[in-house]
């Protein structure tokens, strides 16, 4: 993996460095891009980081500025650290100046603390809350209806409250409100044992268990120093490509709901299930989780089998692929769907497929190989069309190179050593983990105490960064394609209500 580069910054010399650093952008494929932003506290002290990729097989840089008073925001520059700046304020109470959206976004309206929940001040005091209205725009027109939808939604979906701005059937305005169930997985970190903290690792979001493991454990192995043996990193990339394999079908089968295309929902759900089976039979865990572990894996895994149990399901993966893109019904309602510019996607930091479909290319397994990706081939799958349809076809695509990527790993795989013993802790050590999740760059960075137990993690989730993005494609389109164009994107809440 690629090391870190830290780099020390002034607050004042923040904007000019990022306009230094980021002026063409958009016009590099891949070029810079920010990855997150986030607060260390180092005893009495803050201190902001932001995390940025050069390009690709360059090492991450990251910006370390101390945070002893108000910070200026770069959400102008870069607007796609205007959530991470507000989740920095609620969390952490720090200030960033002349911010374009400077409401809340973690502590909803009414939120009242004793201190910033994730100060050591804080102390685990519980938060108080009076009701208050959510945040909307100013109306100036008495045509314009207003619906607040959830966070109570119909069947078994995630908590989310959706706020509608519409006439008839345009809407106007789309603001989700997130952040009804944020479960504090990052303060839950601080103070455990590196190994046990893969349990919670697992648990951030259950249909990305693989994905946040291998990232964690990656950060761990890197704060230590620790080289994976080579049987472990193709097991692991093996497990990370079956979750993809699950997730996406998973996601075909929500996507022909929505476009009432029954057979294709029911025929994508089937698929999913016989994956998790073959996953069930060859883990024991359908998802699967208690297998990584940092240094490698908790125990060896028989894959006889595998191979051909796959093989069986390609015709059947491929002849569903084909079916739903001959089904002119189903095509109606996802081409020109929900469209997301480039300048958009790279702007608002779209990641994964949603980047992919909007003509952006990049990929962590291949910009920044991890496991056993840097000796295998890799296909990025990347579209231009930028709406529904696009987001379907990188989805459709991946399914393909998945099965391509577990055939190559398994010719591949040797009798060998599962896991390396990890070294005793230094001092504040520190360290950087990735994975190219199904929902796209997952991140996470620990800091160590001196006793050896963790003093910090933190998560950057791909979904936290879709949902950032995705009103861009509501604003302006009709409620009649809300559910498909949201379908599309493969969001999920406890992604981002971490």
């Amino acid at each position: 993996m690629n090391a870190r580069e830290v780099v020390h910054v002034e607050a004042g010399a923040l904007p000019r460095l990022a306009q230094t650093v980021f002026s063409d952008g958009r016009s590099r494929t891949p070029g810079p891009r920010m990855q997150m932003a986030y607060a260390v506290q180092n005893g009495s002290a803050r201190e902001a980081r932001y995390l940025l990729s050069l390009g690709t097989g360059r090492p991450f840089t990251e910006w370390r500025v101390p945070a002893e008073g108000p910070l200026p925001s770069l959400a102008h520059q870069l607007p796609m650290l205007s959530w991470y700046e507000r989740e920095m304020a609620d969390l952490f109470g720090m200030t960033f100046e002349q911010h374009p959206h400077p409401q809340p976004l973690v502590l909803h309206e009414g939120v009242q603390c004793l201190a910033p929940p994730m100060l050591a001040a804080a102390g685990g005091a519980p938060l108080n809350y009076a009701p208050a209205a959510a945040w909307t725009p100013m109306l100036d027109n008495p045509a314009i209806q207003h619906l607040p939808f959830g966070p109570i939604r119909a069947d078994v979906v995630e908590s989310a409250e959706f706020q509608f701005l519409y006439i008839g059937e345009s809407i106007l305005h789309y603001h989700p409100r997130l952040f009804w169930k944020h479960r504090g997985m990052e303060k839950r970190f601080e103070g455990c044992a590196c190994v046990p903290a893969v349990v919670l690792a697992e648990r951030v979001s259950g249909v990305g268990s693989v994905a946040h493991a291998l990232a964690y454990c990656q950060a761990v192995e890197d704060a230590l120093v620790v080289e994976v043996p080579e049987r472990a990193s193709y097991l692991r990339l093996i497990l990370a490509e079956l979750e993809r394999l699950y997730n996406h079908l998973h996601y075909f089968g929500h996507l022909c709901q929505t476009t009432t295309l029954k057979v294709g929902e029911a025929q994508g759900l089937l698929l999913e299930e016989q994956v998790k089976q073959i996953i069930g039979r060859h883990t024991g865990s359908r998802l699967p989780r208690n297998l990584l572990v940092p240094g490698g894996l908790r125990r060896d895994l028989d894959l006889a089998g595998l191979d051909s149990a796959l093989r069986a399901l390609t015709l059947p993966i491929d002849s569903y692929l084909r079916h739903m893109d001959n089904t002119r019904s189903h095509l109606d309602r996802l081409i020109t769907t929900g469209p997301l510019t480039r300048e958009l996607a790279y702007d608002q930091g779209a990641t994964g497929p949603i980047e992919r479909a909007s003509g952006i290319d990049r990929d962590a397994r291949r910009d920044h190989p991890y496991a056993a990706y840097g000796a295998l081939h890799l296909e990025v799958p990347v579209e231009e069309g930028g709406d529904a349809y696009a987001r379907a076809r990188v989805r459709a695509r991946e399914l393909k190179e998945s099965l391509g990527l577990i055939h190559q790993a398994l010719m591949r795989l040797k009798p060998g050593a599962i896991r390396a013993p990890l070294p005793p802790v230094t001092a504040d050590a520190e360290g950087l983990g990735w994975a190219e999740s199904p929902r796209g760059t997952l991140l996470y960075a620990v800091s160590f105490r001196v006793d050896g137990r963790l003093a910090r993690v933190k998560i950057k989730s791909p979904s936290f960064s879709n949902w950032r993005v995705f009103p861009y494609t509501v604003h302006d389109s009709n409620m009649m394609d809300y559910a498909i164009n949201e379908a599309s994107f493969g969001l999920t809440v406890a992604g981002c209500d971490r």
